[in-house]
C-alpha cells in the first residue's frame, strides 16, 4: 500500500492483517498522531493503556513493547522506533469537551476523539469504547507531585514508528487536532501498511 496522508486535524480508520506492519511518518516534525485499535474478531476488545502499562511495568514504550487489549491479548508490537522515543499512554485523545474546559467557551473545535469516532463507525465502534489511544510522538512529562505536562513533541521531520499487527486489527489514527499538544500548529501525520 502506498503512502497515505492523514490532513491535519482529521483521522482514519481501516483494517490490517495479523502480520502486517504500520509504519507512522511526522512529514513535517513535532505532531502528535494518536492511534487507537481493536481486535478486528471482537470489536468490543480494545486497546487498554492500563494494561499496556501494567504489563511491562513502564508509561515509556519501546520497541519490543506490545499494546494491549482489555482482554491482555496482544495487539500490536512496536518493532522500530526512529524517533526521539517520546510517546504517551497517560492521556485521552483530546475531545470537545476538554476544549470547552480548557477554554471556557463553546465553540466547536475538532478533536480525535471526534475523529476517531467518525471513522470508525463503519466498523461498528461508537464513541464509549474509545477510551485511551497510544499516542505517538507525544511528549508529557510527570512532576514530582505527579502534575502532567504537555510539552512540545520532540519528533523531527520524517521521524517513524513502526507496529506489527498480533492479530487481525480495526485501526483508528489521527493527526491530532490539539494545537497545544502539537507546538501552536497542527500538522498532517503520512502513514503506509507494510
Amino acid at each position: 500500500m502506498p503512502k497515505q496522508n492523514i490532513p491535519a486535524q482529521t483521522g482514519i480508520a481501516f483494517r490490517m492483517n495479523a502480520g502486517e506492519s504500520l509504519k507512522i511518518i511526522d512529514p513535517l516534525g513535532k505532531q502528535v498522531a494518536d492511534l487507537f485499535c481493536a481486535d478486528a474478531t471482537d470489536i468490543s476488545d480494545t486497546f487498554s493503556s492500563g494494561r499496556t502499562i501494567d504489563y511491562k511495568d513502564s508509561i515509556y514504550l519501546k520497541p519490543g513493547y506490545f499494546l494491549y487489549a482489555q482482554s491482555g491479548k496482544t495487539l500490536l508490537e512496536i518493532i522500530d522506533d526512529q524517533s526521539p522515543g517520546l510517546h504517551d499512554v497517560l492521556v485521552t485523545p483530546c475531545s470537545l469537551q476538554m476544549f470547552h474546559m480548557i477554554n471556557k467557551n463553546s465553540a466547536y473545535h475538532p478533536s480525535c476523539l471526534s475523529n476517531l469516532t467518525q471513522s470508525l463507525q463503519q466498523f461498528g465502534i461508537v464513541e464509549k469504547q474509545i477510551t485511551s489511544t497510544f499516542n505517538i510522538f507525544m511528549n508529557i512529562k510527570l512532576s514530582k507531585s505527579g502534575r502532567i505536562e504537555v510539552k512540545p513533541p520532540q519528533s523531527k521531520a520524517l521521524d517513524f514508528v513502526v507496529l506489527k499487527a498480533c492479530c487481525d486489527l480495526v485501526v483508528g489514527l489521527t493527526a491530532c487536532s490539539d494545537e497545544g499538544t502539537n507546538n501552536g500548529t497542527c500538522k498532517p501525520i503520512e502513514y503506509e501498511i507494510l
